[in-house]
């Protein structure tokens, strides 16, 4: 097909441009795969969903107007979702299993947000508004749960892309200029290269037995959100002593629980950045709380895997210095058209790989002084981000079991059950997301050393960062390239 884009000359532009054309490019060849191949919208009912979710919820946490005004937005958004729900019934042809079972319980989250959350909350000038909207709202996302577990339950497909679909979502999605196949090899070299440095930090010790003491030294579930408090302000303390990045200012960053209709792929945290053209507005980091049904065991496993230093790292990655500062400089670009395509259609290698990147620099620099147990468990989790790349990979093109990516994740990662099971089922949610932990993780390393090269004895790791997160989210070679000049 031939694109407006083509008659673009990339090399005659200058380099901020070239950039820019590179993220649009990216973002025209997924959207032209998306609508004309994989055609999402037929087959993957989490997007209506999610819609919903967002579409409500947002305007129920952003402070951006008085709240009876938000809620007359949440109100006529309430009226639409009849319409909605009806062309996602109309549109949806088939569906994976697990794509229809988890957009049905996101879809349950839905109902509670409508008919519990924003209930409680609606002024009183608004209510019976309000009730006759939500009833509307409520009717048809029951009737759509009802048609995912009765019609759509009986035309499933399979979640899987294939290899020739897989390698051109891959290109667009990451444009790391690497293919599956060297990101696979990569991948398992990495493997063997982290569980070796794990080994020489458990000593005496098996790495099992290692990791199963530091698992030991966990919050309880009613303490799950203070602690990430408590660890959001020591990680703002070092950096700041550290001067590892320049933290800008003034900006807000709420500590929140998970929403229910997320939490299906976003698990035991995530990060909503504040809007790109409103950043006075703040932004979140998501805990997802333990549900007080939970059997025993599955709270256990849960508390092992995100223990005193798992829930540390999670802080640096989802916050400090990780999500939040980058995004806190992405939205200090200029001109605004440029901040916008940035923030809206940044490459996710650049995201991600930098919140990752994060906490490999925190525990380099001797976070928590210069702790074994967090080194142990930053390794631990780097692991997650190499078996994240190979999992992605492997089942999506290479047929891997269900029973195989489980082995991998158990008995090379050594991750608990209840977090092994989660990442499978978000493995099998979405496609090419998976990887840009471990690519972006290595792209920002390669990119720090070229830099460093570059500039020899004159390098500084604080201006350094500074300078790569002004550019905002630009593939990782593009980022290599604009710090040469």
């Amino acid at each position: 097909m031939k694109l407006a884009l083509d008659r673009i000359a990339p090399q005659s532009l200058q380099p901020e441009q070239r950039a820019d054309y590179r993220l649009m490019r990216d973002q025209v060849e997924l959207m032209l795969l998306r609508f004309g191949t994989t055609r999402d919208h037929e087959h993957n009912p989490t997007v209506y969903v999610e819609l919903v979710g967002n579409a409500l919820f947002t305007p129920f946490v952003l402070d951006y107007a008085p709240k009876p005004q938000r809620f007359q937005s949440i109100i006529e958004r309430l009226d639409r979702v009849p319409t909605l729900m009806q062309q996602a019934k109309q549109n949806l042809r088939d569906a994976p299993e697990v794509w229809n079972r988890v957009a049905q319980e996101e879809n349950d989250g839905n109902l509670r947000l409508i008919d519990d959350t924003l209930r409680r909350n609606v002024p009183p000038e608004l209510k019976s508004e309000y009730d006759k909207a939500a009833g509307g709202a409520l009717a048809s996302l029951r009737d759509f749960n009802a048609f995912l577990s009765g019609d759509l339950s009986k035309k499933t497909s399979d979640w899987r892309l294939g290899k020739k679909v897989y390698d051109v979502k891959f290109k667009w999605t990451l444009d790391i200029g690497k293919t599956p196949a060297q990101v696979l090899n990569e991948a398992e070299t990495a493997l063997k290269s982290v569980q070796a440095e794990m080994r020489k930090l458990a000593r005496t010790q098996s790495i099992p037995e290692a990791l199963n003491a530091i698992a030991q030294r966990h919050a309880t579930p009613a303490a799950y959100m203070n602690e990430a408090k408590r660890d959001l302000e020591e990680a703002t303390d070092f950096i700041k002593a550290k001067n590892l990045v320049p933290l800008p200012g003034p900006a807000r960053l709420d500590v929140i629980e998970t929403p229910e209709f997320m939490r299906g792929i976003y698990g035991v945290g995530g990060f909503n950045p504040a809007p790109a053209l409103e950043p006075q507005l703040g932004a979140f980091y998501w805990v997802t709380p333990i549900p007080p049904g939970w059997p025993r065991e599955r709270v256990e496993s849960k508390l092992r895997e995100y223990n005193e230093y798992g829930m540390q790292e999670l802080t640096i990655h989802e916050a400090m210095p990780g999500h939040f500062v980058q995004f806190e400089y992405a939205n200090r670009v200029q001109p605004q058209t440029r901040r916008v395509l940035r923030n809206l259609y940044g490459n996710g290698p650049y995201v991600e790989g930098w919140a990752t990147y994060t906490q490999q620099l925190m525990s380099d620099e001797g976070y928590l002084n210069n702790s074994v147990p967090l080194r142990m468990t930053f390794l631990k989790q780097m692991l997650r981000v190499i078996t994240n790349a190979i999992l992605d990979i492997r089942l999506q093109t290479m047929h891997m079991t269900d029973d195989e990516a489980m082995d991998l994740m158990l008995t090379q990662a050594y991750q608990e059950k209840e977090e092994a099971a989660a990442k499978l089922q978000r493995a099998k949610l979405s496609s090419c997301q998976l990887p840009m932990y471990f690519v972006g993780w290595r792209g920002w390393l390669d990119v720090r050393e070229a830099y460093a090269k570059q500039l020899g004895p004159k390098f500084n790791l604080s201006e350094f960062h500074k300078r790569a997160l002004e550019e905002s989210a630009v593939p990782l070679p593009v980022l290599n390239e604009l710090l040469q000049y």
